[in-house]
């Protein structure tokens, strides 16, 4: 199951008013629970079994979602579109410690560029930006954990 199904299930329940929806298959639990407002997903993917090593496969997390969803920021930086994480591990303005950091303040970006790198499960997923603009504000200090959905970065796009 790959992300796009994942968010399209996740919709699908939003919109259903179940308030509890679980799925299970062989490689994969989620269990999407919806309230007042929040909806939280819980996906408990299953790590392959190997007898060596050298025979050990990629995680399924490898397919990791490479672009964060922009989503409108509702106070006083309305015009801003803010890009989110789409997966919870720790947040890398690097590429690597002795690179450059891949945007700052003040960089124009556009859709399908490198704006972060997000390590999960010692993976490094980079995470590419789905909007173009001028970045505004970094929201989350480097080296530092993040959660699914959390604000990572503020973009004018005008």
């Amino acid at each position: 199951m790959d992300i796009k199904e994942i968010q399209n299930l996740i919709k699908f329940v939003a919109k259903s008013g179940a308030s509890e929806v679980k799925l299970e298959m062989e490689d994969i639990k989620i269990t999407i629970k919806t309230g007042s407002e929040k909806t939280e997903t819980t996906i408990v993917q299953a790590a392959p079994m190997a007898t060596a090593p050298q025979a050990a496969a990629p995680a399924p997390q490898a397919a990791a979602p490479q672009a964060a969803a922009p989503v409108k920021v509702e106070s006083d930086d309305s015009k801003y579109i803010t890009v989110k994480s789409p997966i919870i591990g720790t947040f890398y303005r690097k590429p690597s410690p002795d690179k450059p950091s891949f945007v700052e303040v003040g960089s124009d970006i556009n859709v399908g560029d490198t704006v972060c790198v997000i390590e999960a499960m010692k993976l490094f997923n980079e995470i590419e930006s789905e909007v173009s603009g001028k970045i505004v504000k970094v929201l989350v200090d480097d080296s530092s954990p993040v959660e699914f959905d959390q604000p990572l970065f503020l973009v004018d796009p005008s």
